[in-house]
């Protein structure tokens, strides 16, 4: 039997179907790779992170750290002043007259000064003219020189004219100390002239220099015209000559001649001192002098011991008048210097113990003290200053008392220098100290 024809039978079959893809399994180990990738990416972003930190600790450990600041306590070293008071002094009636302390810088003067021939007191600054081109150590001979015909002739001169003298010869040699003998304990007006020539090669030169010194030291009522002090024209007051005085006798050399009642030379012998009072109540010098035109002067030292300190003491007097002239102004001299003492003090100018700077190293600051007082020589209305100078290096971690600048004192020619020390130890960096 024939089967029956269908129409569906005409029909394409379709198409094999394709087994669905197993989605959940392929999804599982994609999301595991992405997991090692960043992890990955994340273990080498500790390891760089931990590389810069290894790097940046290194180097801050490897980094010489700076040294401790030292600095100065604000307002710490205020200036001292001492309280002003009325000065009276037994000032001389006629003439010009003036005193002066150089180690607390006191100068004062009688009145309105006015400048007037000084004679032999010019001799202060020839000497320190002298000194000053030609210096020569205490107790040495210094250069020689050789007198001149011209030197003989200038000593005849003086002899005849009854001036200061100390006689020479012909080509005789005779030391630059020798001639400075003469000049200062004789007051030698030939000597003078022969050093003066001897420095600069001719007076007028030689004058030249004095009154550039004289400039330079700010005495501004000076003038000289000559070497000895023979001519009116070489003029001063008592107070400008102070001034070189007081320079002249910080010169060891200078105050060994001025003490000495007389001196010995190879041709004029030995020849005494006209200075007064030499010797007398403490005096050491320095320099007396007189003519017709100036008068009598003198200038006086006299070393004090006041609140157990060695102290120089000056004064001058000029233009005196009298029969023993030159004595009369050695007493007015000496008359100042005596009524000088009891106006000078002692003061504390420091205090012990006193924080005066601090030392500051990673972010700790250490106080500093000064180890002791300091005093100093006072007068009515001076003031004493203080300045700290730090050490120029502190260690680290310095202990206790290692000292880290000084503070200095000042007042006149007075310095007094106080070390200043740590009050505790610098304490040791701490490690985040050092990585900060």
């Amino acid at each position: 039997m024939v089967a029956p024809f269908r129409l569906d039978s005409l029909r394409e079959p379709a198409p094999a179907v394709p087994p669905a893809p197993e989605h959940g399994k392929h999804s599982t180990t994609s999301h595991r790779r992405h997991r090692r990738r960043r992890g990955r990416a994340l273990l080498l972003a500790f390891l760089l992170l931990l590389l810069a930190a290894g790097v940046y600790v290194g180097i801050r450990l490897s980094t010489p750290e700076p040294a401790p600041a030292v600095t100065a306590a604000a307002a710490a070293l205020q200036p001292v002043h001492v309280p002003a008071q009325p000065v009276t002094l037994p000032w001389p009636t006629t003439g010009q007259a003036a005193v002066a302390v150089p180690s607390i810088g006191v100068d004062l003067a009688s009145g309105p000064e006015q400048a007037a021939p000084v004679a032999s007191l010019t001799k202060l600054m020839t000497a320190y003219v002298v000194l000053h081109d030609h210096p020569i150590a205490l107790g040495q001979p210094g250069p020689t020189i050789t007198v001149s015909q011209a030197d003989v002739d200038d000593y005849n001169n003086a002899a005849v004219d009854d001036d200061s003298n100390a006689a020479v010869s012909l080509n005789e040699q005779i030391s630059e100390a020798d001639v400075l003998g003469g000049l200062l304990v004789h007051s030698a007006d030939n000597y003078a002239d022969l050093v003066a020539t001897w420095d600069a090669g001719s007076i007028p030169a030689f004058v030249a220099k004095m009154n550039a010194a004289a400039v330079r030291l700010g005495m501004d009522h000076s003038h000289f015209a000559d070497a000895s002090g023979v001519s009116p024209g070489s003029e001063s007051t008592a107070s400008d000559m102070l001034k070189v005085a007081g320079l002249d006798m910080a010169n060891p050399t200078f105050a060994s001649f001025v003490k000495m009642s007389s001196v010995t030379l190879p041709v004029a012998g030995t020849i005494s001192t006209y200075t007064p009072l030499l010797g007398i109540q403490g005096v050491i010098g320095v320099k007396s002098g007189f003519t017709s035109a100036a008068g009598g002067g003198d200038v006086l030292a006299v070393e004090r011991t006041v609140h157990g300190q060695k102290v120089l003491l000056l004064s001058a007097v000029t233009g005196q008048t009298g029969p023993v002239v030159l004595a009369q102004a050695g007493l007015h001299a000496l008359a100042l210097v005596d009524a000088m003492s009891p106006f000078i003090g002692s003061t504390r100018v420091l205090r012990g113990n006193q924080v005066v700077a601090h030392v500051a190293e990673a972010g700790t600051s250490v106080g500093a003290r000064t180890a002791a007082p300091a005093s100093m020589l006072t007068w009515p209305g001076v003031t004493a200053t203080s300045t700290f100078v730090p050490a120029r290096h502190v260690a680290k971690q310095a202990p206790r008392g290692t000292q880290v600048g000084t503070v200095v004192v000042t007042l006149g020619t007075q310095r007094a220098e106080v070390p200043v020390q740590l009050e505790r130890d610098i304490p040791a960096e701490t490690l985040l100290q050092r990585l900060s």
